[in-house]
Parts: structure tokens; C-alpha cells; sequence
């Protein structure tokens, strides 16, 4: 029984990380429904990186870097050319599970690397993503940066008159969040399953965004969901191991991603935006032209 909660913590990690790159690119009011693509990039060359290399470090960095560009990319995109959000997304994702099958099938296998040591029985990981979750909190509410991205994300015509740059607070977001998107596909990719297969991320990109509307912004109530979805994706897996002979693992496996277009729906209902509505940053998904 430990090993499926050790395991529904470590799933609950790679969410946590997606999720928190997702919430701050929101928070500043750039939506990015390409998470999927990126952590594919990030777990494809951090996986050929390290297994090449034969180092962990070097193949988390280049999945770090990757996350990064990618965020860049869609930063240039929606910021610069003031291109759809949610186009630009789909474009990301559509490019990464094709370019990452092509690259990555000669790379098709186990690892071949040590496994990361562990801690308590867990990933080191999940004491990082633990720890993150209240820095991103104290950033985004304590701070005048946070101030900064919560402004443009609510108003940026009010925050560029105040003296704050739209763009330039945008790219930082976009680029961090692309850091953290990329961090969570490799440690997908390096650590909870070190063997890399076409499309082997089966959606994590697409819950871990449901998570951020399932928050309602709030990086604490990110890190419930994070791991709420974490036991019910390792109870897909294992069923066996908590309730034996309920129902088929198949059935379980649809699980998580029943729950996510269940939040979705609700999310898209006038009954939600008139009572949580208030948390939604005003100008998400809405590009800036400066006048």
C-alpha cells in the first residue's frame, strides 16, 4: 500500500509542475493549451539528452531550455504578433507529438541510467513541487512583481498606463511557465517512468490544465487537485491494489479524464461564471495591442 501512494505522490508531482507553469502564464493573461506539446519536447530531448550523456543533469537542463523557447515561441506568437491563444497552443501541441515521435523513436526503450535515489521512500521531486507551490503563492500575492502579473492580467491598458510594461511582464511568464512545463515532462520522462514510447504522456498536458480552472488561480488548491488527480491516475493503473474487483482497470483508466471534462463543462456553465467568476483573470486569452 505504500508503494501506490509513494507512486500517487510522485504523479501528483508532475502535475503540480505543469500546472504551476500553466498558472502563472494565466495570472498574466496568456493562455497556453500546448502544455501537452511542451512537456513532450521536454520529456523527448531531456530522455535522448541524459541517455546519450549518461547524466540526469544535463538531460533535466536541455528540458528546462526547451520549455523555455517553446514558451518564447508562444510569447512571439500571442504577445508580439497578437496571434489567437489557444491557435498558437494547438499548434505547439500538434508540433510536439509529431516532431518528438520522429526524433525520439530511435531512442525508444528504458533509460538505461541508475534510478534517482529516493527519499523516504519517494522522488526528491516531490518535496520540490511541494516546496514551490507556497513560493509561487508568495510571488504572485505578496510581491510587486506578483502585483505586476495580476495586473496585466486583469487590465494591462490600466497596467501599461501605470508604468507597467505588458510585454515584457507577459515573456517573463511565458518563459517561466515554459520552464516549468518542460521540468515536469522530464522528470515524467527521467524519473516516474524512464522509458521513453510514442506519445507516452497520454494526456497529463491536458489535465494539468483542467487543474489551473479547477483552482480557480489559487496555487493551494492546485496542489489539492494536483494530488487528488495523482491517486486517481496511479488508482488507474493499480485498482487491484485499493479495490479489487470493483470494476475493469480499462474503466478506471477513463477516470481522470472524466473528472477533467467534468470540470471543463462546469467551468463553461453561467451558474460557475456568475459565482467563481471573479478569480478568472479578465483578460485571459486576450491579446494586448498597445495603442
Amino acid at each position: 500500500m505504500f508503494e501506490f501512494y509513494a507512486r500517487s505522490l510522485e504523479a501528483s508531482m508532475i502535475f503540480t509542475f505543469a500546472a504551476l507553469g500553466e498558472l502563472i502564464n494565466q495570472r498574466s493573461g496568456v493562455l497556453n493549451v500546448g502544455i501537452e506539446g511542451v512537456m513532450l519536447f521536454g520529456a523527448t530531448l531531456g530522455f535522448i539528452v541524459a541517455q546519450t550523456t549518461g547524466s540526469y543533469a544535463a538531460g533535466f537542463a536541455v528540458a528546462i531550455l526547451v520549455g523555455a523557447l517553446l514558451g518564447l515561441l508562444h510569447g512571439f506568437f500571442t504577445i508580439t504578433l497578437h496571434g489567437d491563444q489557444v491557435v498558437s497552443g494547438m499548434g505547439i501541441w500538434i508540433l510536439g507529438f509529431g516532431l518528438t515521435t520522429y526524433i525520439g523513436s530511435a531512442y525508444a526503450g528504458p533509460l538505461g541510467l541508475p534510478r534517482i535515489p529516493t527519499v523516504f521512500g519517494v522522488s526528491p521531486f516531490v518535496f520540490l513541487s511541494i516546496a514551490l507551490v507556497p513560493v509561487v503563492w508568495f510571488v504572485l500575492s505578496k510581491t510587486s512583481l506578483g502585483l505586476q502579473i495580476r495586473s496585466v492580467g486583469e487590465n494591462p491598458v490600466v497596467a501599461e498606463v501605470s508604468g507597467i510594461s505588458v510585454a515584457r511582464t507577459r515573456y517573463l511568464c511565458v518563459t517561466v511557465g515554459g520552464m516549468l512545463m518542460g521540468f515536469a515532462g522530464a522528470v515524467y520522462a527521467l524519473n516516474y517512468n524512464p522509458v521513453w514510447n510514442y506519445n507516452f504522456l497520454m494526456g497529463w498536458g491536458f489535465i494539468s490544465l483542467a487543474l489551473v480552472f479547477f483552482s480557480l488561480w489559487n496555487p493551494w488548491i492546485l496542489l489539492g487537485g494536483s494530488l487528488l488527480f495523482g491517486v486517481f491516475w496511479q488508482l488507474a493503473l493499480n485498482p487491484q491494489l485499493v479495490l479489487p474487483g470493483l470494476m475493469s482497470r480499462y474503466i478506471w483508466r477513463t477516470v481522470p479524464f472524466a473528472i477533467t471534462l467534468v470540470v471543463l463543462l462546469l467551468m463553461s456553465t453561467p451558474w460557475f461564471r456568475a459565482k467563481w467568476g471573479a478569480a478568472r483573470p479578465e483578460a485571459l486569452g486576450q491579446p494586448y495591442v498597445r495603442d
